[in-house]
């Protein structure tokens, strides 16, 4: 049975200031089951597109909870941007993508429309597939005039009455929350600096104003070069290739070209397998011909192989790779995440077992306790990477401005405390391990141990992690401090592992080395 996973893409409407957009996406990964993939921060159009997946009571509470901090800290009053919006957390699509229907969307944006303008006191409205009124289903609609003409119309004019919520406009403004089928982010810069020409061309290609289908486009002017920005909502029926083109015709009528193209969040694999099989007329091209694709479906098909177990090559993968992110971090939290799964493991074999009946109950709790910190800490390796991400886009901030060294300290702090926060809860896996190790199924007692050996591994890195990153603290008191937790956090894990060797010799009968 196939688990059911969503999609979410929120847009808020803040991409200048790093440790604003962190806070968001840390509230979206602090949901157990959500799993954070992407986030596009431009600080041109002042805004961030962050793109997360997972469980559909998951993908749900994530959006309230990111709606809620966004609200928090994005002030409408003094957003300038040149993209449209209408608030602080400007439009949420929800995504079916597998296992999940459009009419499961429907209902989370529903539930989760009426509890921001219930719970939030957010105008709320409901666009696409969700939409309750025909003529608020295209969200261009709902945010014609952006937020300083809906401010003073709301409370007169019947239209811009919100589906949830009041008659009026906080420093917060009005969200836009629907489901939707997979939307492709992109955008075109033009070799001119001529605004006109790209509002042109976005006339001639987008669907409203005649052009093509399944196509929605502005022109802007970003970072002194034109652009034209495009939602594409059917890739499939209107293919990536055919808008390049199209665009690449028109701009030849103005005496202008492509100089560079970009995509905003996540694309699906066939988009640009589509892109590429048209630019190179590979007319006898089959899917199955893709090696990735054909090694997926050898492991996802192989007998007794579990599909899950095609995850962990990946993420391996993707240390070896040479980039930043995923790095050591990441990899704490994944070896934390691994120590608790074996004492869950070790749990579960001791449950139901008559000759165990006594330890039950301690069974019980620890299983509970194992595999809340396996999710925290799942999630977290996503969160680690984001957190690198965030004093990376600190220091792309222009040197002089004012913002940039409150960012880099404040991204720099979060980037340590992340792994701080790993340690912590890898030493907590030592101690449900050494509690497995004593009591336990003892058929089992060495997995516990084993998982014990990965959460030191994890806190040992985690550690490692935090120590390179003070470095860039000006406050050496913070610095000294968490350098100190670091400290009594492998104290205690020090002894925990001599407890465990004994217990492992003595109730296992191990001649450990």
């Amino acid at each position: 049975m196939t688990t059911p996973l969503v999609e979410c893409v929120p847009n808020f409407s803040e991409g200048r200031r790093p440790e604003v957009i962190q806070a968001i996406s840390n509230s979206i990964a602090a949901v157990n089951g959500v799993f954070v993939l992407d986030h596009h921060m431009d600080g041109d159009h002042n805004r961030t597109v962050i793109t997360y997946v997972g469980s559909p009571a998951g993908v749900e509470e994530a959006a309230f909870r990111s709606i809620a901090k966004a609200a928090e800290l994005i002030n409408l009053d003094e957003h300038e941007g040149a993209h449209p919006r209408i608030g602080a957390t400007d439009v949420v699509p929800f995504i079916p993508i597998s296992g999940a229907t459009m009419k499961d969307c429907v209902e989370i944006a529903r539930r989760v429309g009426q509890r921001v303008g219930e719970e939030l006191n957010i105008p709320m409205y409901l666009y696409e597939e969700a939409a309750q009124r025909p003529d608020r289903t295209r969200l261009e609609v709902i945010r014609k005039g952006e937020y300083e003409t809906l401010k003073e119309t709301i409370a007169t004019d019947p239209f811009r009455a919100p589906d949830y919520g009041p008659k009026k406009l906080g420093p917060a403004g009005a969200t836009v929350i629907g489901a939707r089928e997979f939307l492709v982010a992109y955008n075109v810069y033009l070799t001119t600096d001529d605004v006109e020409i790209a509002k042109k061309i976005a006339k001639s290609i987008r669907h409203s104003s005649g052009g093509l289908r399944y196509v929605k486009g502005l022109g802007l002017l970003v970072d002194g070069m034109a652009q034209v920005s495009m939602n594409l909502t059917n890739f499939r029926k209107t293919p990536l290739a055919l808008v390049v083109e199209t665009i690449r015709r028109e701009a030849q009528r103005y005496g202008v070209g492509i100089r560079h193209s970009e995509l905003v969040g996540l694309i699906p694999q066939d988009a640009l397998v589509d892109a590429a099989v048209w630019y190179t007329q590979m007319d006898q091209f089959e899917p199955d011909q893709i090696l990735e694709k054909k090694l997926y479906a050898a492991v996802s098909t192989s007998g007794g192989q579990d599909i899950s177990t095609s995850d962990t090559p990946t993420f391996i993968d993707a240390l070896a790779e040479g980039n930043p992110t995923p790095g050591g971090g990441s990899a704490s939290a994944y070896a934390g995440a691994m120590g608790a799964g074996l004492v869950s493991m070790v749990a579960r074999l001791t449950l139901g077992k008559k000759k165990y009946a006594e330890v039950e109950n301690q069974m019980q709790a620890i299983l509970d306790e194992s595999e809340a910190l396996r999710a925290d800490l799942t999630t977290t390796v996503a969160r680690d990477a984001a957190a690198f991400d965030g004093i990376m886009a600190a220091f792309k901030l222009v040197k002089d401005d004012p913002r940039r060294e409150q960012a880099i300290q404040e991204a720099t702090l979060h980037a340590a405390k992340v792994p701080l926060e790993v340690a912590g809860k890898s030493l907590r896996v030592m101690e449900l391990a050494l509690q497995a190790v004593s009591a336990g199924n003892l058929n089992a007692i060495t997995d516990a141990g084993t998982g014990a050996a990965m959460a030191q591994a994890a806190l040992s890195g985690a550690g490692y992690n935090v120590c390179v990153n003070i470095l860039g603290l000006n406050d050496k008191d913070i610095a000294d401090n968490l350098v100190d937790e670091v400290q009594a956090i492998k104290a205690k894990a020090a002894e925990l592992q001599a407890r465990l060797r004994q217990q492992l010799t003595e109730r296992g009968g191990l001649a450990l080395a």
